[in-house]
C-alpha cells in the first residue's frame, strides 16, 4: 500500500524524460499502440513549452519515481467565453494503480483548470477501461456524448 501523503504532484520538466517515456511507453500499450521515436520528442517538446494553447504536463513523483502522468491543454470552445479544459492522458503505474495517484493527478488538472480560469474539464476513456472507469465515476459524470472519428 502507497501511503498517498508521500506522492507529490509537480510539473513535468526536462530531466524526467526517461522516466516520463517508460510511463507513456505503458500507457500506449494499454490502449494497444505505439508511436515513433519522433512522436515522443514532439510530444514533450509540447509538453514543456510555454504556449498557452499547447499541452500541459503533470507526473505523480514518489520516492523519487514517477509513479503517474497526465496531460492536459486549454482551448476555445464555440459556446463558452473561457477556454475548456481537455485532459488528454491519465496513466498510473500498474503497482499503484487504486491508491489515489489517478484522483492526484486528476484534482491537479482540475486546480489547473480553475487558475486558467477554465470551468470545464472532460476526458475521454475506452469502455473496457474498468479500473480507471470506476474512479472517473466518483470524480466526474458521465456524458451521453459518443465519439466518432473519421475513418
Amino acid at each position: 500500500m502507497t501511503d498517498t501523503s508521500r506522492v507529490s504532484v509537480r510539473p513535468l520538466r526536462a530531466d524526467d524524460k526517461p522516466q516520463w517515456a517508460t510511463l507513456w511507453t505503458a500507457y500506449l500499450a494499454f490502449y494497444e499502440t505505439t508511436r515513433p521515436q519522433s512522436i515522443f520528442d514532439l510530444y514533450f517538446d509540447r509538453l514543456l513549452g510555454d504556449d498557452p494553447q499547447d499541452y500541459n504536463g503533470l507526473v505523480a513523483e514518489l520516492d523519487g519515481r514517477l509513479v503517474g502522468l497526465t496531460h492536459y491543454l486549454f482551448h476555445r470552445h464555440g459556446w463558452s467565453e473561457e477556454n475548456v479544459c481537455y485532459l488528454q492522458d491519465l496513466y498510473a503505474d500498474p503497482e499503484v494503480r487504486g491508491q489515489g495517484i489517478g484522483r492526484a493527478l486528476m484534482e491537479a488538472v482540475y486546480a489547473a483548470a480553475d487558475a486558467a480560469g477554465a470551468p470545464s474539464v472532460y476526458w475521454l476513456t475506452q469502455d473496457f477501461n474498468t479500473t480507471a472507469r470506476q474512479l472517473y465515476d466518483r470524480i466526474g459524470v458521465k456524458t451521453p456524448f459518443i465519439k466518432y472519428a473519421r475513418p
